[in-house]
Protein backbone atom coordinates (compact mmCIF):
# COMPACT_ATOMS: atom_id res chain seq x y z
CA UNK A 1 0.00 0.00 0.00
CA UNK A 2 1.41 3.39 -1.01
CA UNK A 3 1.43 6.01 1.78
CA UNK A 4 0.28 9.50 0.90
CA UNK A 5 2.75 12.38 1.04
CA UNK A 6 0.52 14.13 3.58
CA UNK A 7 0.66 11.10 5.87
CA UNK A 8 4.47 10.88 5.59
CA UNK A 9 4.91 14.55 6.52
CA UNK A 10 2.45 14.18 9.39
CA UNK A 11 4.46 11.23 10.69
CA UNK A 12 7.80 13.04 10.35
CA UNK A 13 6.46 16.08 12.18
CA UNK A 14 6.14 13.99 15.35
CA UNK A 15 9.94 13.68 15.63
CA UNK A 16 12.65 16.35 15.94
CA UNK A 17 15.08 16.39 13.03
CA UNK A 18 17.97 15.62 15.38
CA UNK A 19 16.25 12.48 16.60
CA UNK A 20 15.76 11.19 13.07
CA UNK A 21 19.38 11.89 12.18
CA UNK A 22 20.74 10.28 15.33
CA UNK A 23 18.82 7.05 14.70
CA UNK A 24 21.32 6.32 11.95
CA UNK A 25 24.08 8.39 13.54
CA UNK A 26 27.53 7.44 14.69
CA UNK A 27 28.33 6.15 18.14
CA UNK A 28 30.50 8.50 20.19
CA UNK A 29 33.24 7.38 22.60
CA UNK A 30 35.09 10.09 24.55
CA UNK A 31 38.27 8.92 26.30
CA UNK A 32 39.67 11.43 28.78
CA UNK A 33 42.91 10.62 30.55
CA UNK A 34 44.26 12.53 33.55
CA UNK A 35 47.43 14.64 33.93
CA UNK A 36 49.07 13.55 30.66
CA UNK A 37 51.40 15.97 28.90
CA UNK A 38 51.44 17.27 25.34
CA UNK A 39 54.81 15.59 24.79
CA UNK A 40 54.10 12.16 26.26
CA UNK A 41 52.70 10.56 23.12
CA UNK A 42 54.87 9.44 20.26
CA UNK A 43 52.46 10.97 17.76
CA UNK A 44 53.09 14.40 19.32
CA UNK A 45 56.74 14.01 20.31
CA UNK A 46 59.08 11.75 18.37
CA UNK A 47 61.57 11.96 21.24
CA UNK A 48 59.11 10.65 23.85
CA UNK A 49 60.54 7.95 26.09
CA UNK A 50 57.13 6.38 26.59
CA UNK A 51 55.78 3.85 24.04
CA UNK A 52 52.10 4.57 23.32
CA UNK A 53 51.28 2.37 20.30
CA UNK A 54 47.50 2.28 20.69
CA UNK A 55 47.00 6.04 20.98
CA UNK A 56 49.52 6.61 18.19
CA UNK A 57 47.53 4.20 16.01
CA UNK A 58 44.36 6.12 16.83
CA UNK A 59 46.05 9.30 15.58
CA UNK A 60 47.17 7.59 12.37
CA UNK A 61 43.56 6.60 11.72
CA UNK A 62 42.09 10.03 12.44
CA UNK A 63 42.84 13.71 12.92
CA UNK A 64 45.43 15.08 15.33
CA UNK A 65 44.81 18.62 16.65
CA UNK A 66 47.87 20.69 17.59
CA UNK A 67 46.09 23.70 19.11
CA UNK A 68 43.49 22.15 21.43
CA UNK A 69 43.02 23.39 24.99
CA UNK A 70 41.47 22.33 28.26
CA UNK A 71 39.08 25.02 29.56
CA UNK A 72 41.02 25.01 32.83
CA UNK A 73 44.38 23.48 33.85
CA UNK A 74 42.97 21.42 36.74
CA UNK A 75 40.77 18.31 36.79
CA UNK A 76 37.42 19.72 37.92
CA UNK A 77 37.75 22.92 35.89
CA UNK A 78 38.50 21.01 32.70
CA UNK A 79 35.67 18.50 33.17
CA UNK A 80 33.09 21.20 33.86
CA UNK A 81 33.87 22.92 30.57
CA UNK A 82 33.89 19.64 28.65
CA UNK A 83 30.46 18.65 29.97
CA UNK A 84 28.68 22.02 29.72
CA UNK A 85 30.25 24.13 26.98
CA UNK A 86 30.81 26.85 29.57
CA UNK A 87 34.09 28.26 30.84
CA UNK A 88 34.74 27.09 34.42
CA UNK A 89 35.80 30.56 35.60
CA UNK A 90 32.10 31.52 35.37
CA UNK A 91 31.26 29.50 38.51
CA UNK A 92 32.81 28.71 41.88
CA UNK A 93 34.45 25.38 41.07
CA UNK A 94 35.76 25.12 44.63
CA UNK A 95 32.46 23.80 46.02
CA UNK A 96 32.81 20.41 44.29
CA UNK A 97 33.68 18.42 47.47
CA UNK A 98 30.16 18.98 48.85
CA UNK A 99 27.98 20.27 46.00
CA UNK A 100 27.46 19.58 42.28
CA UNK A 101 29.10 22.03 39.87
CA UNK A 102 26.52 21.36 37.15
CA UNK A 103 23.21 23.06 37.90
CA UNK A 104 19.96 21.12 37.86
CA UNK A 105 18.54 21.12 34.33
CA UNK A 106 21.74 22.52 32.76
CA UNK A 107 22.34 21.05 29.32
CA UNK A 108 25.37 18.78 29.00
CA UNK A 109 26.86 16.81 26.14
CA UNK A 110 25.11 13.76 27.62
CA UNK A 111 21.64 15.32 27.90
CA UNK A 112 21.99 16.80 24.40
CA UNK A 113 22.81 13.43 22.87
CA UNK A 114 20.23 11.60 24.99
CA UNK A 115 17.57 13.91 23.52
CA UNK A 116 18.77 12.84 20.08
CA UNK A 117 18.10 9.18 20.81
CA UNK A 118 21.47 8.08 22.23
CA UNK A 119 22.01 5.59 25.01
CA UNK A 120 24.39 7.49 27.30
CA UNK A 121 26.87 5.91 29.70
CA UNK A 122 29.75 7.17 31.77
CA UNK A 123 32.57 5.20 33.34
CA UNK A 124 35.31 6.71 35.49
CA UNK A 125 36.28 9.80 37.39
CA UNK A 126 33.49 12.36 37.87
CA UNK A 127 35.11 15.14 39.96
CA UNK A 128 32.18 17.53 39.40
CA UNK A 129 30.59 17.07 42.78
CA UNK A 130 27.55 15.44 44.32
CA UNK A 131 25.10 16.76 46.86
CA UNK A 132 26.65 14.83 49.71
CA UNK A 133 24.64 13.65 52.70
CA UNK A 134 26.42 10.55 53.87
CA UNK A 135 27.79 7.84 51.61
CA UNK A 136 25.15 5.35 52.67
CA UNK A 137 22.57 7.63 51.00
CA UNK A 138 21.96 8.50 47.33
CA UNK A 139 24.38 10.99 45.72
CA UNK A 140 22.29 13.50 43.72
CA UNK A 141 23.74 15.86 41.13
CA UNK A 142 26.12 13.38 39.53
CA UNK A 143 26.20 11.78 36.07
CA UNK A 144 22.72 10.21 36.37
CA UNK A 145 21.23 13.67 36.93
CA UNK A 146 23.30 15.21 34.12
CA UNK A 147 22.10 13.16 31.15
CA UNK A 148 23.70 9.74 31.59
CA UNK A 149 21.56 6.61 31.65
CA UNK A 150 24.20 4.65 33.57
CA UNK A 151 27.30 5.44 35.59
CA UNK A 152 30.09 3.51 37.25
CA UNK A 153 33.02 5.36 38.73
CA UNK A 154 34.64 7.26 41.55
CA UNK A 155 33.97 10.59 43.17
CA UNK A 156 37.32 12.25 42.27
CA UNK A 157 40.98 11.26 41.83
CA UNK A 158 42.63 8.15 43.23
CA UNK A 159 44.66 10.34 45.58
CA UNK A 160 41.65 12.23 47.03
CA UNK A 161 39.70 10.35 49.70
CA UNK A 162 37.26 8.93 50.42
CA UNK A 163 37.84 6.08 47.98
CA UNK A 164 34.80 4.06 46.88
CA UNK A 165 32.98 2.95 43.74
CA UNK A 166 29.64 4.45 42.73
CA UNK A 167 27.01 2.68 40.63
CA UNK A 168 24.55 5.19 39.17
CA UNK A 169 23.93 7.37 42.28
CA UNK A 170 24.79 4.98 45.13
CA UNK A 171 28.05 3.87 46.71
CA UNK A 172 28.52 0.16 46.04
CA UNK A 173 30.17 -0.05 49.44
CA UNK A 174 30.61 3.05 51.65
CA UNK A 175 34.17 4.03 52.69
CA UNK A 176 34.02 2.59 56.19
CA UNK A 177 37.70 1.61 56.45
CA UNK A 178 40.85 3.77 56.63
CA UNK A 179 43.96 3.98 54.44
CA UNK A 180 47.22 5.66 55.47
CA UNK A 181 48.89 8.28 53.26
CA UNK A 182 51.60 7.06 50.92
CA UNK A 183 54.61 8.83 49.37
CA UNK A 184 57.44 7.76 47.08
CA UNK A 185 61.07 8.43 47.90
CA UNK A 186 62.87 10.54 45.32
CA UNK A 187 59.77 12.40 44.13
CA UNK A 188 57.93 15.52 45.20
CA UNK A 189 54.92 15.18 47.51
CA UNK A 190 52.50 15.13 44.56
CA UNK A 191 54.28 12.53 42.42
CA UNK A 192 54.98 8.81 42.54
CA UNK A 193 52.78 6.42 44.51
CA UNK A 194 51.18 9.35 46.29
CA UNK A 195 47.75 9.18 47.83
CA UNK A 196 46.18 10.96 50.80
CA UNK A 197 44.96 9.25 53.92
CA UNK A 198 41.25 8.83 54.46
CA UNK A 199 38.24 6.59 54.14
CA UNK A 200 38.20 3.66 51.75
CA UNK A 201 35.63 1.01 50.89
CA UNK A 202 36.35 -2.52 52.18
CA UNK A 203 38.31 -4.53 49.64
CA UNK A 204 39.03 -1.63 47.28
CA UNK A 205 42.60 -1.57 45.95
CA UNK A 206 43.73 1.63 44.24
CA UNK A 207 45.90 -0.36 41.83
CA UNK A 208 42.77 -2.08 40.50
CA UNK A 209 40.81 1.07 39.62
CA UNK A 210 42.26 1.61 36.14
CA UNK A 211 41.66 -1.93 34.79
CA UNK A 212 38.26 -2.05 36.53
CA UNK A 213 37.16 1.00 34.54
CA UNK A 214 38.31 -0.64 31.32
CA UNK A 215 36.29 -3.75 32.14
CA UNK A 216 33.21 -1.64 32.85
CA UNK A 217 33.62 0.32 29.59
CA UNK A 218 33.97 -2.90 27.59
CA UNK A 219 30.83 -4.22 29.25
CA UNK A 220 28.95 -1.06 28.18
CA UNK A 221 30.15 -1.51 24.60
CA UNK A 222 29.30 -5.21 24.46
CA UNK A 223 25.92 -4.62 26.06
CA UNK A 224 25.15 -1.96 23.48
CA UNK A 225 26.17 -4.28 20.64
CA UNK A 226 23.68 -6.84 21.95
CA UNK A 227 20.79 -4.52 22.83
CA UNK A 228 21.24 -0.99 21.57
CA UNK A 229 22.54 -2.02 18.18
CA UNK A 230 19.48 -4.18 17.64
CA UNK A 231 17.26 -1.21 18.48
CA UNK A 232 19.31 1.05 16.18
CA UNK A 233 20.16 3.39 19.04
CA UNK A 234 23.61 4.97 18.90
CA UNK A 235 25.83 4.86 21.98
CA UNK A 236 27.54 7.75 23.73
CA UNK A 237 30.22 6.53 26.18
CA UNK A 238 32.31 8.93 28.25
CA UNK A 239 35.29 7.05 29.70
CA UNK A 240 37.21 9.21 32.18
CA UNK A 241 40.35 7.46 33.36
CA UNK A 242 41.94 8.71 36.63
CA UNK A 243 45.42 8.08 35.20
CA UNK A 244 48.30 8.76 34.73
CA UNK A 245 47.34 11.05 37.64
CA UNK A 246 48.89 9.98 40.95
CA UNK A 247 49.20 7.45 42.42
CA UNK A 248 51.43 6.01 39.68
CA UNK A 249 50.65 2.30 40.01
CA UNK A 250 51.76 0.37 36.90
CA UNK A 251 50.98 -3.34 36.93
CA UNK A 252 54.03 -5.65 37.01
CA UNK A 253 54.21 -6.23 33.24
CA UNK A 254 54.90 -2.51 32.67
CA UNK A 255 57.37 -1.83 35.47
CA UNK A 256 60.71 -0.68 34.05
CA UNK A 257 59.48 -0.80 30.44
CA UNK A 258 59.48 2.95 29.67
CA UNK A 259 62.30 5.46 29.70
CA UNK A 260 60.45 7.77 32.08
CA UNK A 261 60.48 5.80 35.33
CA UNK A 262 57.23 4.91 37.12
CA UNK A 263 55.30 7.74 35.45
CA UNK A 264 56.15 6.45 31.99
CA UNK A 265 55.44 2.87 33.02
CA UNK A 266 52.01 3.88 34.29
CA UNK A 267 51.27 5.78 31.10
CA UNK A 268 52.20 2.69 29.10
CA UNK A 269 49.57 0.84 31.12
CA UNK A 270 47.02 3.57 30.33
CA UNK A 271 47.78 3.17 26.62
CA UNK A 272 47.34 -0.60 26.92
CA UNK A 273 43.95 -0.18 28.65
CA UNK A 274 42.82 2.18 25.88
CA UNK A 275 43.92 -0.48 23.42
CA UNK A 276 41.56 -2.93 25.12
CA UNK A 277 38.65 -0.50 24.68
CA UNK A 278 39.46 0.09 21.01
CA UNK A 279 39.74 -3.66 20.49
CA UNK A 280 36.25 -4.14 21.95
CA UNK A 281 34.89 -1.70 19.36
CA UNK A 282 36.51 -3.85 16.66
CA UNK A 283 35.25 -7.12 18.10
CA UNK A 284 31.67 -5.86 18.34
CA UNK A 285 31.90 -4.47 14.78
CA UNK A 286 31.17 -0.96 16.09
CA UNK A 287 34.49 0.69 15.20
CA UNK A 288 33.52 1.72 11.67
CA UNK A 289 30.45 3.53 12.99
CA UNK A 290 32.02 5.20 16.01
CA UNK A 291 33.61 8.60 16.53
CA UNK A 292 36.40 8.24 19.09
CA UNK A 293 37.68 11.39 20.79
CA UNK A 294 40.84 11.15 22.88
CA UNK A 295 42.40 13.86 25.05
CA UNK A 296 43.78 14.70 28.51
CA UNK A 297 42.19 16.94 31.12
CA UNK A 298 45.25 19.10 31.84
CA UNK A 299 49.03 19.12 31.79
CA UNK A 300 51.44 16.79 33.60
CA UNK A 301 53.10 16.95 37.00
CA UNK A 302 56.61 16.83 35.58
CA UNK A 303 59.28 19.29 36.69
CA UNK A 304 62.37 20.56 34.89
CA UNK A 305 64.43 18.34 37.17
CA UNK A 306 62.46 15.33 35.90
CA UNK A 307 63.26 16.28 32.31
CA UNK A 308 66.94 16.41 33.23
CA UNK A 309 66.83 13.09 35.13
CA UNK A 310 65.05 11.04 32.48
CA UNK A 311 65.62 13.02 29.27
CA UNK A 312 61.86 12.94 28.74
CA UNK A 313 59.97 16.19 28.16
CA UNK A 314 56.38 15.47 29.16
CA UNK A 315 55.40 18.97 27.99
CA UNK A 316 56.87 18.49 24.52
CA UNK A 317 58.68 21.82 24.37
CA UNK A 318 55.86 23.83 25.92
CA UNK A 319 56.43 25.88 29.05
CA UNK A 320 55.06 24.84 32.42
CA UNK A 321 52.93 22.01 33.78
CA UNK A 322 49.60 21.25 35.43
CA UNK A 323 47.66 24.23 36.85
CA UNK A 324 49.71 26.79 34.88
CA UNK A 325 48.56 29.60 32.65
CA UNK A 326 51.54 28.68 30.47
CA UNK A 327 50.83 26.39 27.51
CA UNK A 328 51.80 23.07 29.05
CA UNK A 329 49.09 23.52 31.65
CA UNK A 330 46.26 23.45 29.13
CA UNK A 331 47.40 22.71 25.54
CA UNK A 332 46.47 19.07 25.14
CA UNK A 333 46.83 16.22 22.68
CA UNK A 334 43.43 15.92 21.01
CA UNK A 335 42.65 13.14 18.54
CA UNK A 336 39.44 12.37 16.64
CA UNK A 337 38.95 9.14 14.72
CA UNK A 338 35.72 9.03 12.71
CA UNK A 339 35.80 6.47 9.89
CA UNK A 340 34.41 7.74 6.62
CA UNK A 341 34.12 11.28 7.97
CA UNK A 342 37.61 12.32 9.09
CA UNK A 343 40.64 11.86 6.85
CA UNK A 344 43.15 9.34 8.15
CA UNK A 345 46.47 10.75 9.31
CA UNK A 346 45.28 14.34 9.06
CA UNK A 347 46.47 17.25 11.20
CA UNK A 348 44.60 20.40 12.20
CA UNK A 349 45.82 23.69 13.66
CA UNK A 350 42.23 24.82 14.27
CA UNK A 351 41.88 26.45 17.72
CA UNK A 352 39.76 24.12 19.88
CA UNK A 353 38.64 24.07 23.51
CA UNK A 354 36.91 21.16 25.27
CA UNK A 355 33.88 23.43 25.68
CA UNK A 356 33.41 22.98 21.93
CA UNK A 357 32.16 19.41 22.16
CA UNK A 358 28.61 20.57 22.95
CA UNK A 359 28.27 22.80 19.87
CA UNK A 360 30.01 20.24 17.68
CA UNK A 361 27.65 17.43 18.66
CA UNK A 362 24.71 19.80 18.13
CA UNK A 363 26.08 20.71 14.70
CA UNK A 364 26.49 17.06 13.72
CA UNK A 365 22.81 16.45 14.53
CA UNK A 366 21.57 19.76 13.09
CA UNK A 367 20.34 20.89 16.50
CA UNK A 368 20.21 24.60 17.31
CA UNK A 369 21.18 25.14 20.94
CA UNK A 370 19.66 28.10 22.82
CA UNK A 371 21.81 31.19 23.22
CA UNK A 372 22.16 30.74 26.98
CA UNK A 373 23.30 27.12 26.60
CA UNK A 374 26.96 26.34 26.05
CA UNK A 375 27.90 30.05 25.97
CA UNK A 376 31.55 29.26 25.26
CA UNK A 377 31.04 26.44 22.77
CA UNK A 378 31.94 26.61 19.07
CA UNK A 379 31.52 23.79 16.57
CA UNK A 380 34.73 22.38 15.14
CA UNK A 381 32.84 20.15 12.70
CA UNK A 382 34.18 22.22 9.76
CA UNK A 383 37.72 21.41 10.93
CA UNK A 384 36.89 17.70 11.10
CA UNK A 385 35.42 17.84 7.61
CA UNK A 386 38.29 20.08 6.41
CA UNK A 387 35.92 22.63 4.93
CA UNK A 388 35.13 26.27 5.57
CA UNK A 389 32.26 26.90 8.00
CA UNK A 390 29.04 28.12 6.37
CA UNK A 391 26.61 28.88 9.17
CA UNK A 392 28.36 28.39 12.48
CA UNK A 393 30.95 30.83 13.89
CA UNK A 394 34.46 29.53 14.48
CA UNK A 395 36.53 29.92 17.64
CA UNK A 396 38.81 32.95 17.42
CA UNK A 397 39.64 33.38 21.12
CA UNK A 398 40.22 31.23 24.16
CA UNK A 399 39.93 32.56 27.74
CA UNK A 400 41.03 30.68 30.84
CA UNK A 401 41.81 31.10 34.52
CA UNK A 402 44.89 29.37 35.89
CA UNK A 403 44.49 26.72 38.54
CA UNK A 404 46.38 28.03 41.56
CA UNK A 405 47.22 31.72 41.18
CA UNK A 406 43.99 32.68 39.42
CA UNK A 407 45.70 34.38 36.46
CA UNK A 408 43.23 35.27 33.69
CA UNK A 409 44.54 34.44 30.23
CA UNK A 410 43.36 35.17 26.70
CA UNK A 411 44.51 33.73 23.41
CA UNK A 412 43.54 35.64 20.29
CA UNK A 413 45.16 34.74 16.99
CA UNK A 414 48.89 34.35 17.54
CA UNK A 415 48.86 36.49 20.68
CA UNK A 416 48.55 35.26 24.24
CA UNK A 417 48.12 37.60 27.21
CA UNK A 418 48.41 36.62 30.89
CA UNK A 419 47.15 39.18 33.42
CA UNK A 420 49.98 38.89 35.94
CA UNK A 421 53.42 37.45 36.63
CA UNK A 422 54.51 33.85 36.90
CA UNK A 423 52.79 30.61 36.02
CA UNK A 424 49.65 30.96 38.10
CA UNK A 425 50.04 27.26 38.80
CA UNK A 426 52.44 24.58 39.99
CA UNK A 427 55.58 25.74 38.16
CA UNK A 428 58.14 27.45 40.31
CA UNK A 429 56.52 26.43 43.57
CA UNK A 430 58.95 25.22 46.21
CA UNK A 431 57.50 22.10 47.80
CA UNK A 432 57.32 21.57 51.55
CA UNK A 433 57.06 23.73 54.65
CA UNK A 434 60.73 23.76 55.63
CA UNK A 435 61.67 27.31 56.85
CA UNK A 436 64.50 27.58 54.33
CA UNK A 437 62.17 26.55 51.50
CA UNK A 438 59.57 29.08 52.61
CA UNK A 439 62.22 31.82 52.73
CA UNK A 440 63.58 30.86 49.30
CA UNK A 441 60.06 30.93 47.85
CA UNK A 442 59.39 34.41 49.24
CA UNK A 443 62.73 35.75 47.97
CA UNK A 444 62.17 34.29 44.49
CA UNK A 445 58.69 35.80 44.31
CA UNK A 446 59.99 39.21 45.32
CA UNK A 447 62.83 39.05 42.80
CA UNK A 448 60.37 38.15 40.04
CA UNK A 449 58.06 41.01 40.98
CA UNK A 450 60.87 43.54 40.84
CA UNK A 451 62.55 42.33 37.64
CA UNK A 452 59.65 41.31 35.37
CA UNK A 453 56.86 43.32 33.70
CA UNK A 454 53.53 43.39 35.51
CA UNK A 455 51.95 40.95 33.02
CA UNK A 456 52.87 38.69 30.10
CA UNK A 457 52.43 38.84 26.33
CA UNK A 458 53.69 36.19 23.93
CA UNK A 459 53.54 35.65 20.17
CA UNK A 460 52.96 31.92 19.98
CA UNK A 461 53.59 31.71 16.23
CA UNK A 462 57.20 32.74 16.86
CA UNK A 463 57.65 31.64 20.48
CA UNK A 464 55.61 28.55 21.37
CA UNK A 465 57.80 28.07 24.44
CA UNK A 466 56.77 31.48 25.86
CA UNK A 467 60.37 32.54 26.44
CA UNK A 468 60.17 36.22 25.36
CA UNK A 469 57.75 38.50 27.20
CA UNK A 470 56.66 41.24 24.78
CA UNK A 471 54.42 43.08 27.25
CA UNK A 472 56.44 46.31 27.47
CA UNK A 473 56.89 46.53 23.68
CA UNK A 474 53.25 46.24 22.61
CA UNK A 475 50.95 48.43 24.74
CA UNK A 476 48.28 48.66 22.02
CA UNK A 477 48.02 44.88 21.67
CA UNK A 478 47.90 44.51 25.45
CA UNK A 479 45.12 47.08 25.67
CA UNK A 480 43.07 45.36 22.95
CA UNK A 481 43.48 41.91 24.51
CA UNK A 482 42.53 43.22 27.94
CA UNK A 483 39.41 44.80 26.50
CA UNK A 484 38.47 41.63 24.63
CA UNK A 485 39.08 39.41 27.66
CA UNK A 486 37.13 41.65 30.02
CA UNK A 487 34.18 41.67 27.63
CA UNK A 488 34.10 37.87 27.43
CA UNK A 489 34.33 37.55 31.20
CA UNK A 490 31.66 40.14 32.04
CA UNK A 491 29.22 39.40 29.20
CA UNK A 492 28.75 35.79 30.29
CA UNK A 493 29.30 34.44 26.79
CA UNK A 494 31.95 34.22 24.11
CA UNK A 495 29.78 32.65 21.40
Amino acid sequence: MRLSTRFIFAFLSLFPLGTLLSGAGSNIVIILVDDMGYGDLGCYNQDSKIPTPHIDQLASEGMRFRDAHAPGPLCHMSRYGLMTGRYPFRIDVGVWPQLPLIAEGQMTIASLLKAQGYRTSMVGKWHLGFKENGYENPLPGGPIDCGFDTYFGIRASTDIPPYFYIRDDMAISPPTEFIEQRQSEGWTNIQGEFWREGGIAPGLELKDVLPRFTNEAIEVIEDHARIGGRNKEPLMLYLAYPAPHTPWLPSPEFVGKSGASMYGDFLMMVDSEIGRVLSSLDQTEMAEDTMVIFTSDNGPVWYDSDVERFDHDSSGGLRGMKSDAWEAGHRMPFIVRWPGEVKKGSVSDHLVCFTDLLATFADIHDVKIPKAVGPDSFSFLPALKQRKPRKTPIRETFVMKSGSGGLMTIRSGDWKFIEGQGSGGFSGRVRGSDPLAVKARAEAAQELKESEPEAQLYNLSEDIGETINLFDDNPEIVSELRREMNYIVTSGSSR
